[in-house]
């Protein structure tokens, strides 16, 4: 007689820790945490100093062409046109909305 094998419904798999993936599959670990932020995340913040200097630049040598036109538009009332324009020059849809 062939020997009977009872078939049972398996238990789904439990992972030991959280991750259960990867070169150490099962070891737990704990998530770095850097001591001061990479530069990259503090990339979008001006110093006082930096700002003051774009500022007085901004002042002394004016604006360019493209953007006095796109002023123009924009006190006419043509926003919309101004945009467009602006991202003609400048080729991006972002650049154009932080320019105008």
């Amino acid at each position: 007689m062939a020997s009977e094998v009872t078939k049972t419904a398996k238990e789904p798999f439990v992972p030991k820790y959280e991750i259960a993936a990867g070169l150490h599959k099962g070891r737990k670990i704990e998530k770095f945490v850097p001591k001061r932020p990479r530069p990259t995340r503090r990339i979008h913040k001006k110093s006082k100093h930096v700002k003051f200097v774009r500022d007085l630049v901004r002042e002394i040598v004016g604006f360019m062409p493209y953007e006095r036109r796109a002023m123009e538009l924009m006190k006419v009332g043509r926003d919309k046109r101004a945009l467009k324009y602006v991202k003609a020059r400048l080729g991006s849809h972002q650049r154009a909305k932080k320019e105008t």
